[in-house]
């Protein structure tokens, strides 16, 4: 199969930085795919290039097999972008925003109103279609911006940071809508954010850094090769806790009354458990995270 998005050799520099340092990758159709980084590490550059927003210094990019700088208003009738600030109208309501923005991609108007229609449908909107895009909610206004990328039924859809600012619950209702919309049909997601358990969800990850790619993988294998298992426990006696570790050469640390030994596999919990069996008083042993991974590739946290 044949990649939607395919980036060989990419540079864009800014003066004397190299915002973007010779990226190869692609991504496969249909796939929901996750670019991470710390703040400075190329990611909204990149998306940028890849929508056209911005000229590279070198390499090659082919979306939908069309080639930047080449067929760059193809490129731009085959993706969808959800920014981290709207550009929507908060004085408009969100059929009228709908239909101004849908007017800019030349449609008759019999089939501007179905598109119309048919995005609001898509997230979930059609009760909001008279309400001012001003007055509604976070997640609100977030489901409406992906209805004004989905007016021309997008094959890539390109979402920047797009639940940052959002309560747990909102976020997990705008991405039910993504991957509903994923689904149902085979869209491409080029993803980039803060929350490692989004990321966590994605089909493939790449991890970017200095606009180097750091790693790349799927969430499994980044998180096997990065991150490592943890025994977490509560010891009755804390120092004899710690006696039986040092004795052990386990090197541990300790969060309020808790004791975490970061462990090399998951059986390596087992003779722990034993040597300290009688001074137990609860504990769990807990799988590495994206977050792990991130900061083993990295040496940074993710910060939002």
């Amino acid at each position: 199969m044949n990649p939607i998005i395919e980036v060989k050799g990419l540079v864009k520099t800014y003066g004397s930085i190299r915002a973007v340092d010779h990226l190869d990758f692609y991504v496969e159709p249909g796939k929901l795919f996750a670019f991470l980084g710390p703040n400075g590490a190329g990611k909204s550059t990149t998306i940028n290039v890849l929508c056209t927003l911005l000229k590279p210094d070198e390499g090659e990019v082919r979306i939908a097999s069309h080639r930047l700088g080449e067929d760059d208003e193809a490129i731009r009738r085959s993706i969808g972008i959800v920014f981290q600030e709207s550009v929507l109208d908060p004085l408009l309501t969100v059929q009228e925003n709908l239909w101004t923005r849908g007017s800019f991609y030349g449609k008759q108007k019999s089939q501007l109103a179905q598109a119309v229609q048919a995005a609001m449908k898509a997230v979930e909107v059609q009760d909001l279609a008279h309400r001012r895009y001003g007055t509604l909610s976070g997640g609100q206004r977030r489901r409406v911006d992906i209805a004004r990328a989905l007016l021309h039924q997008p094959q890539v859809l390109f979402l920047d940071e797009p639940t940052t600012g959002l309560d747990p619950q909102t976020r997990k209702n705008v991405w039910e809508t993504i991957q509903q919309l994923q689904l149902q049909h085979g869209m491409t997601v080029f993803l980039t954010t803060h929350y490692m358990e989004e990321a966590a969800n994605a089909d493939y990850v790449i991890v970017l850094d200095e606009g180097k790619i750091a790693a790349r993988g799927t969430p499994l294998e980044l998180k096997e090769q990065y991150s490592n298992d943890s025994l977490q426990f509560k010891p009755r006696n804390l120092e004899e806790a710690r006696t039986t570790l040092l004795h052990r050469g386990v090197v541990w640390k300790e969060v309020s009354d808790l004791v975490i030994v970061a462990l090399e596999s998951t059986l390596d919990a087992f003779p722990l458990l034993q040597a300290l069996q009688d001074n137990i008083v609860g504990f769990q042993v807990l799988n590495g995270t994206m977050d792990d991974a991130f900061v083993g590739i990295t040496g940074k946290e993710m910060r939002p």
